[in-house]
């Protein structure tokens, strides 16, 4: 696999050698099973994969690239490049501004950016919308494109279902940029549905055997359907596609379950015309880092912390699989740990920071922590939540 070069502010040397050490050691990744770290008064057990994926190492290279080449220049970012505060911070520092915020609001009018201008595509891709603006102002994306090949590979996959009149499912966030972005592409192609979770698989199958009428179905699914969709006839044959950071096994649970719908149906005889397998569209990183996150909760501990931005989908769902069996604390940073032992961690459920004082919480004489990071964390912003955490053990 491609090499990238990383800013050196990015990397950490414990975390970088355990890195190379598991990598030689296990070169086709085959062992999920987790590495200790040992300090005084505590012992970390760390997730076999973690931290920047292929698809924002690539990012990262190519917009630090374009900062180097490129001093004079007006440099955009359609959106956060990641979501990842520590990286967009220092972005923003250098100099590069956000055209939209992650939510599609527009932060810098289109009249003042001109052809001479560098707009970044993102990591999440952009919708075909944007890339219409873009092209009509006569600003070149194509060297300055960032968008992950494993999104693309989704994008390929929709568009290859749409021409055969395949129904497009998708699986994600509709107010995340890269089902945004997705969403745009597949419904280029053909008819394309968002859908949340396996809760909003269930509710769209009910318009497939007409258990609801299909007035229902556009308040229901308002924003999250292509132009046209006729709930009654257009899923009557499907495959589904994802986010790429979303749960994998829920992605496979929404599969089978309009899979099993098909067959109850139409007959497991005409299944292959009612159904497409689109099991290739799963990222190979989030799946690496949800099964490593499912060997951690193999594991004994006090307590999990999870590191990454607070926007982060793909981290977000490795604190719903550790939070299952761990109080877990999600973290941005180090400076979210206070010196006076407190962790200052995010809610994914009531979107709030709350604060704990963990010594008091979990008073033992030696702590074991279960931690990992989401894809867009960076393996110094990791490195230092560690050292901070054995500093402040070290203090009580």
């Amino acid at each position: 696999m491609k090499k990238f070069e990383i800013p050196e502010q990015y990397k950490a040397s414990i975390i970088g050698e355990i890195k190379e050490k598991r990598r030689s050691e296990d070169r086709m990744k085959k062992d999920f099973t987790p590495s200790t770290l040992k300090f005084e008064g505590v012992e970390f057990v760390l997730a076999r994969h973690f931290g920047f994926c292929y698809g924002v190492e690539n990012a990262v290279e190519k917009v630090y690239k374009v900062l180097d080449e490129f001093p004079e220049k007006n440099i955009y970012l359609l959106s956060q490049m990641i979501h990842n505060p520590t990286v967009n911070e220092d972005l923003l520092e250098r100099g590069i501004r956000f055209v939209m915020d992650t939510k599609g609001n527009q932060l810098i009018s289109w009249d003042d950016i001109t052809s001479e201008d560098i707009v970044l595509i993102p990591a999440f891709g952009t919708t075909l919308e944007i890339e219409a603006i873009l092209k009509e102002k006569g600003i070149i994306s194509k060297d300055y494109d960032t968008t992950c090949p494993f999104v693309e590979k989704v994008w390929n996959r929709s568009e290859k279902l749409g021409e055969k009149d395949y129904t497009i499912i998708i699986h994600g966030k509709a107010a995340h940029e890269e089902t945004r972005a997705t969403f745009s592409h597949s419904s280029e192609n053909g008819k394309s549905i968002i859908v949340k979770d396996i809760k909003e698989a269930k509710l769209l199958a009910q318009f497939i055997d007409k258990q609801l009428p299909a007035e229902d179905f556009y308040s229901f699914f308002e924003g999250k359907y292509s132009p046209g969709f006729d709930p009654y006839t257009d899923l009557n044959k499907v495959g589904v596609v994802n986010q790429t950071t979303m749960l994998a096994t829920e992605t496979h649970e929404i599969s089978n379950y309009f899979k099993d719908k098909m067959i109850e149906l139409f007959g497991e005889e005409n299944l292959s015309e009612r159904y497409a397998d689109t099991r290739d569209t799963l990222c190979y990183a989030t799946n690496d880092n949800q099964k490593a996150t499912l060997e951690l909760m193999k594991e004994e501990g006090d307590f999990a912390v999870v590191v990454g931005g607070y926007n982060s989908s793909n981290t977000m769902h490795l604190v719903e699989l550790l939070e299952q069996k761990f109080e877990t604390f999600f973290v941005q940073n180090a400076d979210k740990i206070a010196s006076k032992s407190c962790i200052n961690h995010f809610d994914i459920h009531s979107k709030e920071e709350n604060t704990t004082d963990f010594i008091s919480k979990f008073n033992k004489e030696e702590l074991r922590i279960i931690i990992t990071c989401g894809a867009s964390c960076p393996d110094s912003v990791l490195n230092q939540v560690i050292e901070k955490i054995v500093y402040v053990i070290n203090q009580k």
